[in-house]
């Protein structure tokens, strides 16, 4: 689940030269039995080590709470860590830690409607009338113009409900509201309070609404919940264990670190660590580890998941109008974000969720993955900007 601000914020250049002031915490970066150690040399070719490290240190300077980074390689996985899972007690940041991974949801999303597509029990040329009669209407709203492409696209026209959810507002609203529930009915309903912002297909525009809409439509065609076929067709195949859409609880699995947001600039951090995912849902609501998404994201772009057609399909992308003035040529596929580097670009999804982020970069062939999470939304905008920069060229250079 990711805002339009903070979409465009997840993926400023890395060129950009930014100044952090440097907090003196201590980082950890002990790594458990399997693992290779960011910073040993094991015997033979491995990923890169030190860059990780170094990578989430700096986010602890530039006022990261927490971070855990994971980058996947050949058989070879490096794991690190910085900062503290705990503000009060200081505990350090789980190496193995389970967190929220915001829209990175979409990508497991996009996959399972491809895969019912590669059944052919779904049309990306289907429209929203036809699988979900009635529900996209009013207010210049119409589901007879909008198909199931132009959902996992983000050229549906429609508007984002996330921007007038009530947990998002503010602290208080947070705090009055992390706790709600919402049917994927009641998050449509939000946007269909609004005007589309263009006819579908006119241009691209990211919008969560999007994604409750395509979840809508795994259940109507497969009579499943969107979360049972992405735990049948991706996570049991897969082994990804520890990935999961955790409905209404509010809290997360062990181990986990707490979360914290800053509502607005200059403004303290707020613990964040409980909220209702039932608020993302499809569009964003689902729980993982950095080992889990690695693994995702390398059997995405090896084609472990998809048919060649529908792969073709997943990566065919568009032009993300209003993000070109901070990375010239960003495009989008259905679920997956095509970032140009100097190296031929990489793809991904970032996914922030109130509190937690997480970005990732997996290379064409699925050779190469990297991931990361950190536990602090700033609202400070060039703390953030800086941290998102930071995020940005470790993944360039892991994948170059």
């Amino acid at each position: 689940m990711v805002t339009n601000s903070r979409i465009r914020r997840s993926v400023v250049h890395a060129g950009a030269v930014v100044a952090a002031a440097v907090l003196a915490v201590p980082a950890i970066g002990a790594v458990p039995a399997g693992a290779v150690p960011a910073g040993a040399a094991p015997a033979g070719a491995a990923p890169p080590r030190s860059e990780l490290q170094t990578a989430l240190d700096d986010l602890r300077a530039l006022g990261i709470t927490g971070a855990q980074g994971e980058i996947s390689a050949g058989r070879r996985d490096v794991v690190a860590r910085s900062g503290v899972a705990d503000r009060r007690t200081g505990r350090p940041m789980p190496l193995d830690g389970r967190f929220r991974i915001g829209s990175n949801t979409k990508t497991f999303v996009a996959v399972v409607v491809l895969q019912l597509v590669g059944e052919g029990r779904l049309s990306l040329d289907d429209t929203v009338e036809r699988r979900l009669p009635g529900v996209v209407s009013g207010n210049g709203n119409d589901g007879r113009r909008i198909t199931v492409r132009q959902l996992l696209q983000h050229t549906s026209g429609l508007f984002n409900y996330t921007n007038d959810l009530a947990a998002l507002g503010s602290a208080e609203s947070y705090q009055a509201h992390r706790f709600d529930h919402y049917e994927p009915a009641d998050l449509v309903a939000i946007a269909m309070k609004h005007e589309p912002g263009f006819a579908p297909g006119a241009r691209w525009e990211y919008s969560n609404t999007n994604y409750i809409l395509a979840g809508m439509i795994i259940e109507r065609v497969t009579g499943h919940s969107w979360s049972s076929e992405v735990r049948s067709r991706i996570l049991r195949p897969l082994g990804l264990n520890d990935t999961s859409y955790p409905q209404d609880r509010s809290t997360l699995p062990r181990p986990h670190a707490r979360s914290y947001q800053q509502f607005v600039p200059g403004g303290p951090l707020l613990d964040v660590t409980e909220f209702n995912p039932t608020a993302a849902g499809a569009a964003g609501g689902m729980v993982s580890t950095t080992a889990d998404l690695t693994r995702f994201w390398r059997a995405v772009q090896r084609g472990e998941l998809l048919r060649p057609a529908q792969a073709a399909q997943m990566h065919r992308t568009v032009l993300a109008d209003g993000m070109q003035d901070i990375v010239p040529g960003i495009r989008y596929g259905l679920g997956i974000f095509q970032v140009p580097n100097d190296c031929g670009g990489f793809w991904g999804h970032p996914g922030d969720v109130v509190g937690t982020s997480t970005f990732n970069g997996v290379s064409r062939a699925g050779d190469r993955a990297v991931v990361l999470y950190r536990t602090t939304g700033l609202a400070d905008p060039a703390p953030s900007a800086a941290v998102d920069n930071r995020i940005l060229r470790l993944v360039t250079d892991v994948l170059c």
